[in-house]
Parts: C-alpha cells; sequence; structure tokens
C-alpha cells in the first residue's frame, strides 16, 4: 500500500484527485497508476484502469489472475469491474468509500464475469483517509476563498 500512496502523492502533485494503485504479481510491483481524470479529460481515467492497462501490457496479456491490487481507496464500480474482467486475484484498499457508493462486496462476489474476486479493505486506512481528506478540504478553502472560479 505504500506504493499505492507513492502514487497518490504524484497525483495529488498534478492537482488530481489523489488516489494511487498499483498492481503486484509474486509480491512485486509490475504496474503502477495514479488518477489523471482532470489530465487528460476522461472519466475513466482512474488510478486503477491506468495500473491495469499498464500491467496488461507489460504480461502481453488482458488477464492477471496471479496479480493482485492494491489501491487507496475503495474502488468504483467500474474499476472493480475492469478487475474482474482482468481475472486479477485479490484487491486490497486503504480508505473504505465514504458514502457507500462503491458495492465492492456485492460485485466481487456476485460472478458477473465467471470470477469472483477477493476483497480486503482498510489497509492502512488512516494514511489514504488523511490524504483524500486533505486534499478536499483544500479544495473546499480555495472555493470559500473564491480561488476556484
Amino acid at each position: 500500500m505504500k506504493s499505492a500512496l507513492k502514487c497518490a502523492q504524484k497525483a495529488l502533485k498534478e492537482g488530481e484527485v489523489p488516489i494511487g494503485a498499483v498492481v503486484v504479481l509474486d509480491g512485486k510491483v509490475i504496474a503502477r497508476g495514479h488518477n489523471r481524470r482532470t489530465k487528460k479529460q476522461l472519466a475513466t481515467a482512474h488510478a486503477e484502469i491506468e495500473a491495469i492497462e499498464k500491467a496488461c501490457k507489460k504480461l502481453k496479456s488482458w488477464r492477471l489472475p496471479e496479480c493482485e491490487i492494491y489501491v487507496t481507496l475503495e474502488p468504483c464500480p467500474m474499476c472493480l469491474g475492469a478487475m474482474l474482467n482482468a481475472r486479477i486475484k485479490k484487491v486490497y484498499f486503504g480508505a473504505y468509500e465514504a458514502r457507500g457508493r462503491s458495492m465492492t462486496e456485492s460485485l466481487a462476489g456476485a460472478d458477473l464475469v465467471n470470477h469472483k474476486i477477493e476483497v480486503e479493505g482498510g489497509i492502512m486506512e488512516e494514511e489514504c483517509r488523511r490524504i483524500l481528506s486533505g486534499f478536499f478540504e483544500a479544495l473546499r478553502a480555495k472555493s470559500a476563498n473564491g480561488e476556484g472560479e
């Protein structure tokens, strides 16, 4: 998760929502990603999607059945769908989605694509939550001061 947090820091420096992800194979990071929705102006430019795409290219396969992914925030339904489609073995995430919109548990076990993914949340939860909270607090302060207009 420390590597995913470093990716989140990179997103933060770029002015993006600080979410980071890494794909791991045999205990080694093989791909990294961070949120780039604003920079790319793409709704799908999430950290997890970026990391999965890089891992697929590296392994020359759309299937990643021996891989695990670490992400700083509980995955959204789109990202969990990508993990299921890539046949990733397990997802570890840090902060829980505060509004409960992720549907992680129900989607992970739904056998939507003849694959189920193991899920473990709350890994380095405080550190992951802190970087996100700090980003949004700064954004709200900026907006309140009229800097975001």
